[in-house]
């Protein structure tokens, strides 16, 4: 997506994207914890000029509700400030997947729910909206992991051309501590947390993290719930690579195992083989276009995303900028 194209999506679709329309199809009912905590400062300062899907994001996360929905076993997840935030409560502290965007509205959000502190950090990708609240809980007495490329991509100036932004260096405080590079095991007060590196999908930083003893899934940005995906071609992410991601996770875990996407609401198998059956079709479709010797321009005008739109375009990515995307990786 150019400048352009990105500055005409509307605010209700960025919200979608940091998680405030998958409320309405939560499982269970939630906790809308509106004023929780005051508004803080942005974990980085918006930029001067233009006003694109980072920007708004940021924007919404600050002046939005956080919502509260309980899963089983002490997890629970917290929506409406960036990607979706689970969060295991322990006996001695609480594990977050992901920090979310403005970090004492997550606090907050935690506090309602037990009175340990945030001890552990682990973000499932190096994006801003999972990792800008890393460096206020590193502050404040958390560690915080990730895979060994995500603390590259984010102690770096990085670009990411679809969103026209090039983030600066993150500060020291908010990069991962402990790296991933393969599949790893944490007992962070006793609990069991597996965590496994995917290869290349999303981006090349995506983990899944799984909280063993509640048998709850966190999928990060390889998965997004009813809504087409956003794919971070400027940092290793391609469509491909996310048909495998998809793939990986129904291998793991059970019948039972409940998913937590990045965007969306909290599914389950069937869910996510959807939306990885959409994706394969969707490919071959757009495949097809460009071996007729389509452009990019071309296929989309094609509107290769019309038997989709329906159920997948309620997000920030729309036909269009779906097709985009799948153009760029076949």
């Amino acid at each position: 997506m150019d400048g352009h194209e990105a500055h005409r999506l509307s605010r209700r679709r960025f919200l979608a994207s940091a998680g405030a329309l998958g409320a309405a199809a939560w499982l269970g009912p939630g906790e809308l914890l509106g004023g929780a905590a005051p508004p803080r400062p942005l974990p980085h300062p918006l930029p001067q000029g233009g006003d694109g899907p980072v920007q708004q994001i940021r924007r919404a996360a600050a002046g939005d509700p956080v919502q509260v929905q309980r899963l089983r076993g002490g997890v629970s997840v917290l929506s409406g400030n960036g990607g979706n935030v689970t969060a295991l409560a322990g006996r001695d502290g609480v594990l977050l997947v992901d920090s979310g965007i403005v970090a004492p509205k997550v606090a907050a959000a935690v506090a309602t729910l037990t009175r340990a502190p945030i001890r552990h950090v682990v973000n499932t990708h190096w994006h801003f909206d999972h990792t800008d609240g890393n460096e206020w809980h590193h502050a404040r007495g958390a560690a915080v992991t990730a895979h060994e490329n995500a603390r590259r991509r984010m102690a770096a100036r990085t670009r990411v051309d679809d969103w026209d932004f090039t983030f600066p260096p993150s500060p020291r405080g908010a990069l991962p501590a402990t790296l991933v590079a393969a599949e790893r095991t944490l007992r962070p007060g006793g609990a069991e947390v597996v965590v496994r590196p995917y290869p290349p999908s999303h981006t090349d930083t995506d983990l899944a993290v799984h909280l063993v003893d509640a048998d709850v899934l966190v999928l990060g940005d390889t998965w997004w719930n009813g809504i087409y995906p956003f794919i971070d071609y400027s940092t290793g992410g391609s469509i491909d690579g996310t048909i495998r991601a998809a793939e990986a996770t129904l291998a793991m875990g059970s019948p039972t195992t409940v998913l937590v996407p990045g965007h969306g609401p909290v599914g389950g198998r069937a869910d996510l083989a959807g939306y990885r059956d959409m994706l394969v079709e969707l490919r071959e479709r757009v495949a097809a276009l460009k071996a007729r010797g389509m452009t990019a321009a071309q296929a989309v005008a094609a509107r290769p995303t019309a038997p989709y739109d329906a159920q997948w375009s309620g997000g920030p990515v729309d036909g269009a900028f779906m097709t985009r995307l799948a153009y760029k990786g076949v």
